[in-house]
């Protein structure tokens, strides 16, 4: 297991870091490339849903849930009961 690495951003103005795995980061910047986004837009996205949740925990979630979406629609066979 990698130590959590700080990367700063600046959202809605105010400038703000996040600690995360380097998994993490990997994940979540190949996640912005397939979404056609920056890294960045993609950050200021989660945190404008996080509600109270820690911006490093919320990042965290939001690629579990991106990967396991991903992973249901590659495995998704239309229903078909052929």
């Amino acid at each position: 297991m990698t130590r959590p690495v700080k990367r700063s951003f600046s959202l809605k103005g105010h400038q703000t870091s996040i600690s995360l795995e380097e998994p993490f980061w990997d994940a979540l910047k190949e996640a912005a490339e397939r979404e056609g986004k920056t890294t960045a837009a993609l950050v200021a996205e989660i945190d404008e849903r996080r509600g109270d949740c820690g911006l490093s925990g919320a990042v965290r979630t939001w690629i579990l849930h991106y990967y396991r979406r991903r992973s249901a629609e590659r495995t998704y066979d239309g229903g078909n009961r052929d």
